[in-house]
């Protein structure tokens, strides 16, 4: 009996240290001015419509609609910032160059596949929003390059009449906005990274520690911006219980999965279809 007992407070034990380390910040004032809204993945793209992801056309087609946008900011060698999802262009504009290593001057070069659209700037993209619906503004850590590229985002910011928050899947960045800019709303970004094939090269302590949010004690989101198809996930689920945390589910590609979502009061991140 005595060694059950001790099994059993040592299981308590446990449970209460991983809720602390799962403790976001809370009551951070903004959130009610992103939420109720609806983020098109990347604008409201459809290469159907020769209306590529992460262009001004599709931005300026999620504001037609009345969305808001979820969109991706790289620093490029000039120290611009380009609106665009990976740092390769080979996806997007089927050349083999990496963002990091343009200028902005260059990106006429690079057109968008099925289009006549280019790249994006950062600054672009938020005149065209500025006074209008959110912004959900995720940083692309690239080359240990968190500070520089959330410095240069924030910079951009500054003085512009609009409604954003900013999230990563590097925890450096929320770092970097809790000692620097802790007035702006922050989220983690995460997924099952332990599922075959999600590995994307990190270590499987680095996998297991993103996939559980095991660095909220030290970077203190906001909110968790997680994979829907994902989000059955214990450690959400025990932030949501005990903390209350605000959600964000990514990236919903059916309509019965969003309605399910709104029902619970989770922010969502859609893309392929038009609510």
């Amino acid at each position: 009996m005595k060694t059950i007992t001790k099994v059993g407070l040592g299981c308590l034990g446990a449970l209460g240290a991983w809720g602390l380390l799962l403790r976001p910040r809370q009551n951070q004032p903004g959130w009610d001015r992103l939420e109720g809204v609806r983020y098109a993945h990347r604008g409201l793209h459809d290469p159907a419509l020769g209306v590529p992801e992460n262009s001004m056309a599709a931005f300026r087609r999620a504001l037609e609609h009345g969305f808001g946008a979820e969109l991706d900011v790289h620093l490029m060698a000039d120290g611009e910032l380009a609106v665009v999802h990976d740092s390769s262009l080979k996806r997007v504009c089927g050349a083999d160059v990496h963002i990091e290593d343009l200028t902005a001057a260059d990106l006429e070069r690079y057109p968008l596949i099925g289009s006549g659209e280019t790249i994006p700037l950062f600054r672009e993209v938020l005149e065209l929003f500025e006074g209008k619906t959110p912004l959900v503004i995720e940083l692309k850590v690239e080359r240990g390059n968190a500070n520089a590229l959330t410095d240069a985002v924030m910079a951009a910011l500054e003085g512009w009449n609009g409604i954003f928050c900013l999230e990563s899947f590097h925890p450096a960045a929320l770092l970097r906005l809790k000692e620097k800019y802790p007035q702006v709303l922050r989220g983690q970004l995460s997924q099952n990274f332990l599922k075959p094939g999600e590995a994307n090269g990190l270590s499987l302590p680095v996998r297991f520690m993103l996939t559980n949010l095991l660095t909220t004690a030290a970077t203190r989101p906001d909110f968790i911006a997680y994979s829907c198809k994902d989000r059955n996930n214990a450690s959400l689920r025990m932030m949501k219980a005990l903390y209350g945390v605000h959600e964000v589910g990514w990236t919903v590609r059916d309509r019965e999965t969003m309605d399910a979502l709104d029902r619970e009061g989770t922010a969502s991140i859609f893309e392929g279809f038009v609510p």
